[in-house]
């Protein structure tokens, strides 16, 4: 069985409108500021009733970053290397 033809797409612009006119598109003109200007982020409904707003997420995260780096002790710089400790260390388990 046959498909009908699909019906030939009809040009609906307006004379006024001169396409050539217009050069030809960019690809990505406005992709770096689409993408530097937004930060979207999916929550889930249980904490929408609870954050409404984007103020209030912020705050909530600002207080989070806040108590955690009080919260967090401090890291230790790593303890210097031995030279030759390896070696011993090697000695000790390899039997004599």
């Amino acid at each position: 069985m046959k498909k009908p033809k699909a019906a030939k797409a009809t040009d609906e612009l307006r004379p006024e409108y001169d396409l050539s006119e217009l050069g030809r598109g960019v690809r990505g003109k406005y992709y770096g500021q689409a993408v530097s200007g937004s930060n979207l982020v999916l929550i889930e409904p249980d904490l929408c009733r609870i954050f409404p707003d984007s103020d209030s997420v912020n705050r909530a995260l600002r207080l989070l970053v806040k108590t955690a780096t009080a919260t967090a002790s401090p890291r230790r710089p790593p303890r210097p290397h031995k030279a030759g400790a390896r070696e011993r260390n090697s000695r000790a388990t390899k039997p004599s």
